[in-house]
């Protein structure tokens, strides 16, 4: 079945950087376009960046362009989320996404908390 794992959240101070992974398994990764989605308290949740099976095709969502980095391993079957000088309204909880034939396959989402 699938399953993805997201990992690399925590505590940042604004300004600061934090490196999310998603490790993936059940699907042909390799062929899988891979999304970051994130949702903060009382709203809802967002698409943040997406890559296509080669990478060649990134998009973002506007607030985060210039800030954050998505990137894939297809050997590790690992989508990445690098994200730099972290704002407080990137605080979420920021999950991995695979959809396939319409549906939708989440991780358990991983908690960023950008603070002094």
């Amino acid at each position: 079945q699938v399953q993805l794992v997201e990992s690399g959240g925590g505590l940042v101070q604004p300004g600061g950087s934090l490196r999310l992974s998603c490790t993936a398994s059940g699907f042909t990764f390799s062929t899988a376009v891979m999304r970051w989605y994130r949702q903060a308290p009382g709203k809802e949740r967002e698409l943040v960046a997406s890559i296509s099976t080669f990478g060649n095709n990134i998009n973002y969502l506007d607030s985060v362009k210039g800030r954050f980095t998505i990137s894939r391993d297809n050997a590790k079957n690992t989508v990445y989320l690098q994200m730099n000088s972290l704002k407080p309204e990137d605080t979420a909880v920021y999950y991995c996404n695979y959809r396939r034939f319409s549906i939708d396959y989440w991780g358990t989402g991983t908690q960023v908390t950008v603070s002094s």
